[in-house]
Parts: C-alpha cells; sequence; structure tokens
C-alpha cells in the first residue's frame, strides 16, 4: 500500500468541451490486467462535454452543483450531489453544469480492450441540445 502522489489540475481540451472545464486525476490503472480511471471534474456555470460515448459504461458521483446529462433522444436528466448518473456502454451522451451553478462529479469508467477506444468523443452539443429540459 502507498499514498499516491497529486496529479496537477489540467483543462480539457476545447475539442471536446464547451466551457471551461477542469479534471484532477484520481485513479489510473498500475497493471495491464488493471482497467479503472476516474477523476473529480469540475465545471464552471454552462459549460458541458461534447456528445461522447464509453466503451464499457461511465458513472459520475455528483458532488457539487446541479449535473445535467443528456441523451440523443433528447432526455436531459438533472442530478444533485449524493446522486449518481450511470450511462451503459455505448450510449451517446453529454454531461456538464446547469446555467447558474459550478458543477463537480467524480468521474469512474473502465477501460476498453484497447485503450483508445474507452471513450468516443463526438461533436459538440449544441446550445438547443444543452437548454432542451
Amino acid at each position: 500500500m502507498h499514498i499516491e502522489d497529486r496529479n496537477p489540475t489540467v483543462k480539457n481540451p476545447p475539442e471536446w468541451f464547451t466551457g471551461d472545464v477542469w479534471l484532477d486525476p484520481i485513479i489510473a490503472p498500475h497493471d495491464a490486467d488493471q482497467r479503472m480511471s476516474g477523476g473529480l471534474v469540475r465545471f464552471a456555470p454552462g459549460a458541458r462535454t461534447g456528445w461522447h460515448s464509453h466503451a464499457r459504461g461511465q458513472y459520475l458521483r455528483v458532488t457539487e452543483g446541479i449535473a445535467l446529462c443528456g441523451t440523443r433522444d433528447g432526455t436531459v436528466v438533472e442530478a444533485r450531489p449524493g446522486e449518481t448518473i450511470y450511462t451503459p456502454p455505448g450510449e451517446e451522451h453529454w454531461h456538464g453544469a446547469a446555467e447558474d451553478c459550478f458543477m463537480q462529479h467524480l468521474a469512474l469508467l473502465e477501460g476498453a480492450d484497447d485503450p483508445s477506444t474507452t471513450t468516443t468523443w463526438l461533436e459538440h452539443v449544441s446550445d438547443e441540445d444543452y437548454r432542451r429540459r
């Protein structure tokens, strides 16, 4: 057992996000047979991911603010601190903060057999899709 060093906060790339979003990496595989990864993600008001999917699904545990999560069928759900959003493998979705408050969540996911296919990033989420709730 050991205490791992703190990784620096990084700003997420604008190619995959709208608005300001920061990541503190927390969990990363140490060995070839490990797949779990995760981080603490902070979204400025109105910030959001682009459309994306995860090969093995994803869990988002909201720790602060109001999280919005949308799917291709137009559904947008709200989650509050203490609630967990689960997106199944392959489901195209987006998540972000409500327009009037910061949001923070723990993002947990399992890597795919081919790590380059763990997350598939798609186009940005339109303002119309973001505001559909």
